[in-house]
């Protein structure tokens, strides 16, 4: 017996039938083309973003249960500055898991690019931008963010693109908040290291 479909995917297909139909065939060979390199870049990634989220954790978690111990502002500041870490934390996890499922099905990913391109009004700068994707790991991100940054996307587009639930992930404004994520996430694991070291030393000198 098959299994039985999933309904999400199936609610995909069913909303995404009408635009491919709109999709010219130029945009059609930039998207088949572009959609495996963004698929191996994310599959690349999926351990070292792992690990990036993973090793702030043991920090944060002796911060916290160290400034719980603690009285009165002190307090209420370390448990602040301990969920505002969790926050970043959270945030980079989910972008995380939300681009390895947007990249999960190539083919898929390649529709709704071609897509993505022919809801444009400037189907041949979103064409270019998409095919000079080069390099590697987050540095395609990063590459992408500036590509979009130079091209002169629509405000119509944007929000066009926003029911495209694996492209909009490859383009703005998604791309810059991805990008910010992951900076910020980069960041936390040397903060929550110095922060954890200072907590530390304050609970072992009694000035926690």
């Amino acid at each position: 017996m098959n299994a039985m479909a999933d309904p999400d995917d199936i609610g995909d297909r069913d909303r995404l039938m009408g635009l491919t139909e709109n999709v010219d065939d130029k945009s059609r060979v930039v998207a088949s083309r572009v959609a495996p390199v963004l698929v191996i870049a994310v599959r690349a990634l999926r351990i070292p973003s792992a690990i990036v989220w993973a090793l702030p954790l043991p920090f944060i978690g002796v911060v916290a249960v160290l400034v719980a111990r603690a009285d009165g502002l002190v307090r209420i500041a370390g448990l602040v500055g301990a969920a505002l870490m969790i926050i970043v934390s959270a945030a980079f996890w989910g972008r995380r898991r939300r681009i390895l499922q947007a990249a999960r099905d190539p083919e898929r990913l390649a529709t709704e690019l071609g897509i993505m391109i022919s809801l444009s009004d400037k189907a041949g700068e979103t064409r270019s931008v998409l095919s000079q994707i080069a390099g590697g790991g987050w540095q395609i991100f990063s590459r992408l963010k500036g590509l979009w940054s130079a091209a002169s996307m629509t405000g119509r587009w944007i929000d066009n693109i926003g029911d495209l639930p694996r492209a909009r992930y490859f383009a703005p404004p998604k791309i810059g908040t991805t990008v910010a994520v992951t900076v910020t996430a980069l960041w936390l694991i040397p903060i929550s290291i110095v922060v954890a070291l200072l907590t530390v030393i304050a609970s072992i000198a009694g000035t926690l």
